[in-house]
């Protein structure tokens, strides 16, 4: 089948290793790779994944266009393999946001990559409102959800968001609510402008709880992910096919639900 990985983090050479380390102390475990673009290619032609979805957050109001203009720079050198999300941050104020948002999309960048967690902002309070009302309808958001050790990131601020902009895309990640998987599932399952990938989750649920949650969102509506460089490709595709599923719903899953929501095409 073909594999499109949906949920990859890239950064340049010269901070890789140490931005990789830093996610992992951010989460308590030790990261599979070390964040370099080459290290990903290797890792992808492993496990047979022919295109990523790529992005990276920023931590600071003066690293948004940086990293987008990184974001872009990549994608234009992987001859097709990468797809690119911008990153924004929820420090500038309307017209920044507009003129970058601008900006991405005359550049071809598909997306925008929120950390709500790494980044310090509610997705639901005001600020973060009016930055959704500036992209609203343009361009898919893919959000990080759901950390219980915090409370920038959960459930029903995921569902506030959703249901205010009922025109916008979005992407609940990691099965919409990384460590609060049943809480997420029950609230978020049913919202029609939400899509969910399930990076950073197999390792931690059991194939049954894999297949439950699938089937409550909704298999047109699921995406694997890697979250590259936390996770290796060939260890994520063994955890996913132990779950119980037919080949049409693998197919959609590795391929066709992201390819379609992207409206990607080699």
């Amino acid at each position: 089948m073909h594999i499109f990985d949906a949920h990859v983090h890239i950064y340049p050479d010269k901070i890789a290793a140490k931005a990789s380390e830093n996610v992992g102390k951010f989460y308590g475990i030790p990261m599979a790779f070390d964040g370099r673009i080459s290290t990903l290619m290797e890792d992808c032609k492993a496990a047979g994944v022919e295109h990523c979805l790529v992005h990276s957050v920023a931590t600071t109001h003066d690293q948004v266009c940086k990293i987008n203009d990184f974001i872009h720079s990549q994608v234009e050198a992987s001859g097709g393999m990468f797809v690119g999300f911008c990153t924004l941050h929820p420090s500038m104020d309307a017209k920044e946001t507009e003129a970058e948002v601008d900006r991405i999309i005359s550049m071809g960048l598909k997306g925008v990559k929120l950390h709500p967690d790494c980044q310090k902002f509610r997705i639901d309070d005001k600020h973060a409102m009016e930055m959704y009302e500036i992209i609203d309808g343009r361009v898919p958001i893919l959000f990080h959800t759901g950390d219980k050790r915090y409370d920038y990131s959960n459930a029903d601020r995921m569902k506030a968001a959703a249901k205010r902009f009922p025109k916008q895309r979005m992407i609940a990640a990691h099965f919409g609510g990384y460590s609060v998987w049943e809480d997420s599932v029950s609230k978020l399952a049913g919202l029609e402008n939400v899509w969910y990938d399930e990076s950073s989750s197999l390792a931690y649920i059991t194939p049954e709880k894999a297949r439950e949650y699938i089937l409550a969102y909704g298999e047109d509506r699921i995406f694997w992910g890697t979250d590259y460089p936390m996770w290796n490709a060939s260890e994520e595709l063994e955890r996913f096919d132990r779950i119980d599923l037919s080949d049409t719903q693998r197919e959609k899953i590795l391929w066709k639900n992201i390819t379609e929501f992207l409206n990607f095409s080699e």
